[in-house]
């Protein structure tokens, strides 16, 4: 029987292998490569020289009816993508509650020293007219017979420029006078007459310096005068916190 690998044209094998690199060769634009054609006896290996570049591998087929999903599916926003804005907004709130913090610390601050200078202002009132009760009969009052035992007490209840002024009008005008007529004033502030409590109030007051009004008696008696007289007088106080308590700055008769 005839050799099948002897017949016209060459085996099957050395014809198909022939007809890929020519396709290859065809797609690459380069010649054709040569090919050795020998005789292929059976148990042996066909060689075929590879063109000068090597083999260009074929496009790999793409799957019927499913389309290419690197293009199609949609990105999913990683993680990372959204941290920024995350952070951002977290600095906004941050800064918000930073602003808020301190205008509630502004306000309770305000509200705080409003509310200790109301009650040091209401503790100066009671203070205050208690002062001015005291100081008013000392500081409207002398005899000629103990002029400088009077005025000495007088002058300790005051404080500033009137205490200066006190000590000049007393020693240049009221001592000459008193001690000339014989004068003596008893001030009283004013009562009513069931006992109540005396005829003075606060007209202001802050927490170092008060207002207080007074109705005040003086009954006065002198060489002067057939009988002593009384006098119902209306007098203004300023009165004035120190180291040493509250001290009589001012006094105006009205």
């Amino acid at each position: 029987m005839a050799n099948p690998t002897r017949t016209r044209g060459g085996s099957p094998a050395r014809r198909t292998l022939s007809a890929a690199a020519r396709a290859a060769a065809k797609r690459a634009g380069r010649p054709e490569p040569v090919v050795r054609r020998e005789e292929v006896s059976p148990g042996r290996t066909l060689l075929v020289d590879p063109p000068a570049d090597g083999w260009e591998d074929p496009p790999e087929p793409e799957a019927s009816g499913s389309p290419d999903s690197s293009e199609n599916e949609p990105e999913e926003s990683g993680p990372e993508e959204g941290a920024p804005a995350r952070r951002v907004a977290r600095r906004v709130l941050v800064a918000v509650l930073g602003v808020v913090l301190v205008v509630a610390l502004v306000v309770a601050a305000v509200l705080g020293w409003r509310y200790r200078e109301g009650r040091q202002a209401e503790q100066a009132r009671g203070e205050a007219l208690a002062a001015a009760r005291k100081a008013a009969p000392a500081v409207l009052s002398y005899d000629y017979r103990h002029l400088d035992r009077d005025f000495a007490r007088a002058r300790a209840l005051l404080t500033g420029h009137f205490r200066d002024q006190y000590g000049r009008t007393t020693k240049t005008v009221v001592a000459p006078t008193a001690t000339k007529y014989h004068g003596v004033v008893k001030a009283t502030v004013a009562a009513p007459a069931d006992g109540g409590a005396p005829a003075a109030s606060v007209v202001s007051a802050t927490p170092d310096s008060a207002v207080v009004l007074l109705f005040v008696n003086q009954v006065t008696e002198s060489t002067q005068v057939p009988a002593p007289r009384l006098d119902l007088n209306r007098v203004r106080m300023t009165l004035t916190r120190t180291s040493d308590g509250w001290k009589v700055s001012g006094v105006d008769a009205l």
